[in-house]
């Protein structure tokens, strides 16, 4: 398990491949570093629409494992990302809705309940 922080500097679409599989890229800069290093990762199948509720240049902390593997004689090394949350550990505010064809995410609850919705009287 490794973890680091930083700003939110590009997030990309759903990819789906023809195995049903589908992944998703965002790239974070670290900012506690002396030289901050632009780091990708990758989130997989139904962790791709978390990412719907973050904004470039968010602060966030990244939780994550390395993966690697070899494929036709070559070597490669992916960033597993298993947890991403604001870095204040505040929950992250929806995003305004891009124009992309990735589906829309399912709102939260906090969407869908207003206060003012609820009184002691019955329905009927």
């Amino acid at each position: 398990m490794y973890e680091t922080a930083g700003k939110l500097k590009w997030i990309g679409t759903t990819q789906s491949f023809a195995s049903g599989f589908t992944k998703r890229e965002f790239v974070v800069t670290t900012t506690r570093d002396k030289y901050p290093q632009d780091l990708k990762f990758e989130v997989v199948k139904d962790k791709c629409s978390s990412l719907d509720r973050f904004e470039i240049d968010q602060e966030v902390q990244v939780n994550f494992d390395i993966r690697g593997n070899e494929y036709n004689g070559k070597y490669y090394v992916n960033l597993a990302c298993w947890k991403l949350q604001a870095a204040d550990g505040a929950p992250p505010t929806p995003r305004a809705k891009a124009k992309s064809n990735t589906p829309d995410a399912e709102p939260d609850l906090a969407d869908l309940r207003n206060d003012d919705d609820f009184d002691d009287d019955p329905p009927f």
